[in-house]
């Protein structure tokens, strides 16, 4: 298990190409817990089909395949198992951030990602800016991993590098109407990304601008991964999933703000831990 902080030698690896794996930041028994606790939002809360929508598709996949692909997938896991609370301020992972962000980090949101047997959803490449905007880079994507990963299941991979592009334009309508955000297959492929395998309990990082995909899981058993988004507390947000909900604090203060008010106490949608799916399914990448 992780014990200390990150090498000058893997935050410069992550400044350069955009991401970084990190083994053993969770233990066992606390990816056991956490693996039984998804398990069971799966069967009690989670969207069982949140798939992507897109032309891509017809390239990702066969005719046959693309009728059945699924993913399953909700937002907000801290709100429904304490077990989830304490993964997003694992000290080890926390410490982790700060190395990456600078001391004051904020979490902004957790989404799950579960890719069912055999007919797993893969991924176009995109950034996940896409479904989040933020201002500047200072966002890392964090990858918790309950089940080991390799090419068979649907590894998450990257275009080393490509973070420093910035922002890119993405694909969000066609011709039969919107579809969920995605890079042009013609010119992002798979096929160019380098593979980031990795075993329970590691965690794989990534910058928000980092181009990345994933392929198909074809395995018999689900592939499950959970995002847990930081951003340093400066870093504000433009558009997207969780504008204007404030984060929970995991490393340091929150400055305030010329002018900056107390976040309100008011809730806006009748019950704030059952998103309307129409608000669900477009931030569910990966």
């Amino acid at each position: 298990m992780l014990t200390t902080q990150l090498t000058p030698a893997q935050v410069a690896f992550y400044h350069e190409n955009g991401y970084l794996h990190i083994p053993r930041v969770f233990s066992h028994a606390e990816t056991d817990e956490l693996a039984s606790e998804l398990d069971w939002m799966m069967d009690k809360w989670a969207w069982p089909d949140a798939s992507w929508t897109g032309p891509w598709r017809k390239v990702y996949m066969n005719a046959d395949t693309e009728k059945k692909s699924k993913l399953v997938g909700m937002h907000d896991l801290p709100f429904y198992s304490s077990a989830w609370s304490r993964c997003v301020t694992n000290p080890n992972l926390v410490r982790c951030m700060v190395d990456i962000l600078g001391r004051d980090v904020e979490l902004h949101h957790t989404t799950m990602h579960v890719k069912p047997p055999e007919t797993g959803h893969p991924f176009p490449m995109h950034q996940d800016n896409a479904f989040y905007e933020h201002t500047d880079g200072r966002y890392v994507d964090v990858l918790m991993h309950l089940d080991n990963t390799r090419h068979e299941n649907g590894e998450i991979r990257f275009l080393p590098g490509s973070h420093k592009a910035g922002y890119l334009p993405h694909i969000t309508k066609t011709p039969e109407g919107p579809c969920t955000p995605h890079l042009p297959t013609d010119k992002y492929s798979l096929d160019d990304t380098v593979p980031v395998p990795a075993s329970r309990g590691d965690v794989v990082i990534f910058n928000i601008f980092t181009i990345h995909g994933s392929h198909l899981n074809q395995t018999s058993e689900a592939r499950r991964l959970v995002r847990l988004g930081y951003r340093h507390v400066e870093n504000l947000q433009l558009a997207g999933q969780s504008k204007g909900r404030p984060g929970l604090m995991v490393a340091g203060r929150r400055p305030r703000r010329p002018g900056q008010e107390l976040f309100t106490t008011e809730i806006s949608v009748v019950n704030p831990v059952a998103p309307l799916k129409k608000d669900l399914e477009p931030a569910l990448p990966r």
